[in-house]
């Protein structure tokens, strides 16, 4: 019945990477689990971000592949994208993926209610809308797990057609000529590279110094450096001021700079928490000012039966395997398990771009800013035997590590790269400033020849005080 109060062990508000997580190893672990999600199951990941995006960049990937074939002595004429196609490709490969699971879910037993879950006092949730309205289902643990929205710029309505966010972006079935993407982060460069890669004149307009600020600045330079010689303009600490709409596209405003006129304008600029509704009287779970949840290094809030996890957590990088984690670290500290909170500084990051951009612990002036002296050493793909083959020589693998009293390098405290799949070889690296390893101890691991992951064994070799081909 709609008002009689349902128990669980667990109650998940969002059915996204953090909550989904939760609730599938919560009920591998035995406990009775709901999730109260208002759309599908998923969440922002796979039916609007990291998937999406991804097939997008792929499709980008195999039309660079085609247009260099001549290089191998494959012949391949007048190449063109069917934008739609691949728009078609990509709801399959969600929809499949949802479906699996949906599957999981169903699987272990865990109850989803569809509509959205407002927490109330006595970690009672009540569903305020959708199919299940109505439904009142108590936990003797919550676990808030809401997400979060794209952000825009005062004076950028999104209409879908001209101004779009990554939600809008991803339903495009086709490209504009020209477009401007207002944000150099991490989801900006994507999307740029993407647009470029397809034929699209693109502009990246960022207020900070330079794109990819969280980056280590010779990373975000190789990006840099790649992008403007495909033509992508970039224009950096820009104060915009709003746009005007043309007959066609719109002009773009900016103080003490020239008007930029595109086709589409794509906002960039991070993320909110999707926490408007979320808690009614007497959780007391805390937000901070910018509607962010409180939570402690163990995921609990201010209330110790109420967690959260995710995008909505005030202190969390926004990426769907750091929500992943610390679903874990919610559960097994309500399972009263030891666990490892996740160590925000020394998660893995991901860019998909072109080039790729994956690192995970402290940049060099991080380092320096903490007070560690600090040895450093970089090797370029340029002399990487299967970049070579690849045909995908740009980029640099970069490892940051504390200088003994000696002057040798110690623990590892960094590792950043930038180039051919780059997100595909930081297992390696993310192990070794985990584990805080040394460079003698992971210079020992044998890299397999040839290989891409060459690039980062011969840094640590280097590092370490004796390369093979680096010194």
């Amino acid at each position: 019945m709609a008002n009689e109060v349902q128990q669980f062990d667990v109650v998940v508000i969002g059915g996204g990477p953090g909550g989904y997580a939760t609730a599938l190893y919560g009920a591998a672990a035995g406990l009775n689990v709901a999730i109260v999600e208002r759309d599908k199951v998923g969440g922002t990941c796979l039916h609007r971000g990291c998937v999406p995006a991804k097939e997008f960049l792929e499709t980008a990937h195999v039309l660079r592949t085609l247009q260099h074939a001549h290089a191998f002595g494959i012949t391949s004429k007048d190449v063109q994208v069917d934008f739609a196609v691949s728009q078609a490709r990509k709801n399959e490969i969600v929809d499949r993926l949802f479906k699996g699971l949906s599957g999981l879910l169903k699987g272990r037993k865990v109850t989803v209610f569809a509509g959205t879950g407002r927490l109330d006092a006595d970690q009672t949730v009540t569903v305020v809308d959708g199919a299940d309205e109505g439904v009142v289902a108590q936990g003797k643990n919550i676990v808030l797990a809401a997400g979060s929205v794209p952000r825009t710029l005062p004076g950028f309505d999104v209409d879908g057609k001209i101004v779009l966010t990554s939600d809008e972006f991803l339903d495009l079935s086709s490209l504009p000529g020209t477009a401007a993407v207002i944000g150099g982060g991490a989801i900006g460069c994507e999307f740029a590279s993407m647009l470029s890669d397809m034929g699209t004149k693109v502009t990246i307009l960022e207020g900070l110094p330079s794109i990819l600020a969280g980056c280590d600045t010779e990373v975000a330079t190789v990006v840099q450096r790649s992008f403007k010689k495909r033509g992508i303009e970039i224009q950096t600490g820009v104060k915009i001021t709003g746009h005007t709409p043309k007959k066609s596209g719109t002009a773009i405003t900016m103080d003490g700079a020239e008007d930029v006129k595109v086709d589409m304008v794509v906002m960039s600029v991070g993320r909110r928490a999707r926490t408007e509704g979320l808690l009614g009287e007497g959780t007391n779970v805390v937000l901070d000012d910018r509607g962010f949840v409180v939570a402690d290094s163990y995921q609990r809030t201010a209330n110790p039966n109420v967690f959260a996890v995710g995008d909505v957590v005030a202190n969390s990088p926004q990426l769907a395997h750091v929500g992943f984690a610390e679903a874990i670290v919610a559960v097994k500290t309500i399972l009263g398990e030891p666990v490892v909170p996740v160590d925000y500084e020394r998660v893995p990051w991901a860019i998909y771009s072109n080039p790729e951009v994956a690192f995970c612990g402290l940049t060099e002036a991080a380092a320096k800013e903490k007070g560690y002296e600090v040895v450093v050493k970089k090797d370029p793909f340029g002399g990487n035997s299967r970049a070579q083959i690849i045909g995908e020589t740009e980029g640099v693998v970069k490892i940051i590590a504390e200088k003994r009293a000696d002057g040798t390098a110690g623990q590892i405290l960094g590792v950043h790269m930038a180039g051919p799949w780059v997100t595909e070889q930081l297992g390696a690296g993310y192990f070794a400033v985990n584990w805080e390893a040394t460079a003698e101890e992971a210079a020992a691991l044998i890299q397999p020849h040839p290989s891409l992951s060459e690039t980062f064994g011969e840094t640590l070799l280097a590092l370490a005080g004796r390369g093979l081909h680096l010194g």
